[in-house]
């Protein structure tokens, strides 16, 4: 099913009405944190695969951060404020846990920027609630790995999400997969304030193979 525009234009337009679209401007290098080694196996091959879908890279290592996508599995919010040098690399933890405590929320992404407004790092935080529990590893994986590959809006996926089930397997939903192929078109920017983006986006998605 292609995506039609005004769906693509929603993707990218956040509550406030802001058009904000970013992607990675560098290699990926994951890091998980609190599950055991057949989860972080699930989760990196994950990100491997929107990874290669995308047309992207990953590396080994990050030369400014070390690892620069971060995913921390924790049972209470307040967890993280042991994480040592966390509170160097999330400004303002303690307020932020204060806040999803409040919300009652399981997870958080957290986006930084380069000078370009491309991506060079993200934090992920799963609270693992009796929701994500009953999730498997592999929905969960994808679902993580595809909600941070862009810089989605922030009310992108509330009415449907990027997954779906076919014949009783999780998959990345077709036209999600189409608009992460064509956002990193190597002539598409790293970065768009714009709504005209989106109609760049659908030309790509359009556009016979």
């Amino acid at each position: 099913m292609e995506i039609e525009r005004q769906d693509v234009t929603q993707l990218f337009t956040r509550a406030d009405g802001a058009y904000v679209f970013a992607r990675w401007g560098r290699p990926i290098v994951p890091v998980v944190f609190g599950v055991d080694d057949a989860s972080l196996a699930v989760f990196k091959g994950a990100i491997e695969a929107v990874v290669a879908l995308a047309g992207h890279q990953m590396a080994e290592t990050d030369p400014e951060l070390g690892a620069n996508f971060m995913i921390f599995f924790c049972q209470n919010w307040t967890e993280l404020t042991d994480v040592p040098h966390l509170g160097d690399l999330v400004p303002d933890l303690v307020p932020l846990v204060a806040k999803l405590q409040q919300a009652d929320a399981n997870q958080y992404r957290i986006f930084r920027f380069d000078e370009a407004g491309a991506i060079r790092a993200a934090f992920v935080f799963l609270r693992m609630d009796d929701h994500l529990a009953s999730v498997s590893a592999d929905t969960l994986a994808l679902s993580q790995a595809v909600q941070s590959i862009l810089l989605w809006s922030d009310t992108a996926f509330d009415e449907k999400p990027p997954l779906a089930m076919i014949d009783g397997k999780t998959v990345l939903r077709p036209e999600i997969a189409d608009v992460i192929r064509a956002a990193y078109d190597p002539v598409m920017p790293a970065m768009d304030r714009d709504a005209s983006h989106a109609l760049r986006l659908q030309a790509r998605i359009s556009r016979p193979s």
